[in-house]
């Protein structure tokens, strides 16, 4: 982990030491799009599916439970979380098919990890805007897409068609726990999607309260 990541890991041990214990019951009024992303998941039979910034393990638990037949592995960078993740996950019983790790977003060696270095599926949710070498972070999730793969983001939009006030404040205050919405997502989605051979698909969400983007790799 370069100096860096190690900064930014104890900065957000720091913002999770105490939030992590509530983060769920908070965050589920205003992460839009998750658990839509989370259906749209459908990974094979067998299939791998990787969350990178798992948090709390609150969406792998979930997607868990909803694809019985797949293999579901996650890790974050902020060890405080992953405390609460790991405790979620032997609560839900699912410490069998649910695998967490310490890593940074940036620059990830899922093999050494894992045990393994591509997925059927990658998500990101709403981890895009926490993460200071974000383009960093999607170039490193979609070299992990196995053939036929996808990765699916989701994270705040720029709220374009909601009033201005909104956004100012909403903003404001995202600004307190080192969240910052990423105003060429698009661009950048795009530019991966073209180096990576992948597919690249974008849409606004909730008047663009939040952003969702799939890259799909084909098959060989």
């Amino acid at each position: 982990m370069t100096d860096g990541a190690r900064d930014h890991a104890r900065r957000m041990d720091a913002v999770y030491a105490t939030q992590r214990h509530i983060y769920d019951l908070t965050r589920k009024y205003y992460l839009l799009g998750r658990d839509a992303l989370l259906r749209d998941l459908a990974p094979p039979a067998g299939g791998a599916v990787l969350e990178v910034g798992c948090g709390t393990a609150r969406n792998l638990i979930a997607a868990a439970r909803r694809y019985r037949h797949a293999q579901f592995f996650g890790f974050d960078i902020s060890e405080a979380m992953l405390a609460t993740a790991r405790a979620n996950v032997a609560r839900a019983g699912l410490s069998a098919r649910i695998t967490l790790a310490q890593g940074d977003a940036t620059g990830f060696d899922a093999a050494a990890m894992f045990g393994r270095d591509q997925f059927d599926r990658v998500f990101m949710s709403y981890t895009i805007s926490m993460i200071p070498g974000w383009e960093d972070a999607i170039a490193a999730a979609a070299a992990v897409v196995a053939p036929g793969g996808t990765l699916q983001i989701v994270d705040f939009g720029q709220q374009e068609q909601l009033p201005r006030p909104w956004r100012r404040l909403l903003f404001a205050w995202l600004a307190k726990f080192h969240v910052s919405p990423r105003a060429d997502l698009d661009r950048v989605i795009a530019r991966v999607a073209r180096a990576a051979g992948l597919e690249a698909r974008f849409q606004p969400l909730y008047r663009g309260y939040a952003w969702r983007a799939t890259l799909a790799a084909g098959r060989d």
